[in-house]
Formats: structure tokens, sequence, C-alpha cells
């Protein structure tokens, strides 16, 4: 699906309106550093993190990026103590029922991305109601990684396909690169232009290994909770810098 432009609100006037990303992917990295340079407790990082997320889909829908996607979770991430798991995922529920109305003040259209089928009942709930209520709305895609991880989803998605070729539904020869993305989570959404990770990670962690394939990727060491608009704004001037040649040259 192609991203629709969004109208422009407040765009710095360094920015290049015509040279923005459509759809910008964001890791978000470093709640638990930020609480802990401040002696708090990484939960406190983590809400800090959800204030940083409803600033960057403000500004995305403010500057006309149509579609924003986040990182919240990963299939690795269940490796962490139990006690924060399970913080994290009532924070979840908490934050989809408290903005749901927000959202479709703003016009934002959710989904989902990874196996939500594994995650709590009540949190499952949440997110289908904020799938179900906000599925017509025309502002900006959002996109929520959840119990996420790349390989995985290459793999669920090659199983699917695999299956259907055995069934007889699918012709072999069929397959290719687009057949391929629309068993993906996120087909739906155009792959994304910008990748940002905060928190000076050099590494992508398992996250739209697929869709990332010609993906520009920006590098902060800001950490995720400190990541407002000034940072943004200096994200997409570094991403405008680029010259984006999909493999080519320049004629």
């Amino acid at each position: 699906m192609t991203v629709q432009p969004l109208p422009l609100r407040d765009l710095p006037a360094d920015l290049d309106r015509d040279r923005l990303p459509q759809h910008v992917a964001v890791v978000m990295d470093g709640n638990g550093r930020w609480a802990k340079n401040r002696g708090l407790p990484r939960t406190m990082g983590h809400r800090q993190g959800v204030s940083a997320l409803k600033e960057i889909l403000r500004c995305c829908d403010d500057w006309g990026i149509g579609a924003l996607t986040a990182y919240a979770f990963s299939t690795e991430n269940w490796r962490r103590p139990h006690s924060e798991v399970d913080f994290l995922m009532t924070l979840f529920e908490h934050v989809l029922w408290q903005e749901l109305q927000e959202m479709m003040r703003e016009n934002v259209r959710i989904w989902f991305a990874g196996d939500v089928a594994s995650l709590p009942q009540s949190l499952q709930r949440a997110i289908a109601q904020s799938v179900e209520a906000t599925q017509h709305n025309q502002g900006i895609h959002f996109t929520v990684a959840i119990n996420y991880g790349g390989r995985q989803e290459i793999v669920q998605a090659c199983r699917t396909i695999a299956n259907q070729v055995k069934e007889g539904i699918l012709d072999p020869n069929e397959i290719d690169e687009a057949l391929f993305s629309r068993y993906l989570y996120t087909t739906n959404v155009r792959d994304p232009d910008l990748l940002i990770r905060t928190s000076g990670e050099m590494r992508i962690s398992n996250f739209l290994l697929w869709q990332t394939a010609y993906a520009e990727i920006y590098i902060t060491d800001t950490l995720w909770p400190d990541f407002d608009r000034a940072a943004f704004h200096q994200a997409l001037l570094a991403y405008q810098k680029r010259d984006r040649r999909f493999g080519g040259i320049k004629s």
C-alpha cells in the first residue's frame, strides 16, 4: 500500500518537503540507561519512552510523514526479568486504552507487527479494539512492532507460502519479491525509507530485516526518552543529504 502524503504543519524551513521520507522506522533504544543515569528504576525510563514516542508520532503527522513504525518489544525481550516484562505488557495495554480516543481525534490508523497471539489475553483485546476502531482513519499509519522478530517473520512467511504450494493453491513460479512481501506482518504499508536507532548502538537487532533492504540508517547517541522534535529534525536533515541510488549510479 502507498502511504498517502499528509498535510504539513510547522515544517522547519531547512527541510525540503519534497524529499521527506514517507515511512520512518525507529529502534527505541536507551530507556533503561536513561533511567539509570538519573538514579531511577527502569520502569520510569519506559514511561518516558512512551512520551517520546507520542511526540515523534505527532511530529510525523505535523510534518507530512505518512507512516511510523516503532520497535516496542522484540521476541528476544522475553529474556528480560519477569518483573520488567510484566510491567511492559501492562504498560502497553494501559497506553492503548488511554490513547485510543486521542488516536481517533488525530485520525491515526494503528497496526501491529509481530506474534500478537502469544501476548497476554487482555493485551490482545486492547490491540484488537484499537485496530478495529482506527481501521478507517486516513491519517498517519502507525505500526507497533510487538513480540516481533525479523527472522521469525521471514520463517513464518516461508512456512505459509510452502503450505500453499503444497496444497496446490500457489504455483512456485509465481513467487517473487512482491508476493513474498504480502505474507509479512507489514503487508499493508510500504517499506521504510529511514531507519533511526537511538543510544548509539550499531545494529538493527532483528528489526524489519526484509523491509529495510534499502532504508537509510541513522544512528544517534541520544537515548530514546530524550529523542524529541529537535533530534528528529537532525535525523531528517541527515536523511535529505543522502544520495539514494538503490544500487544504481547517477547518469
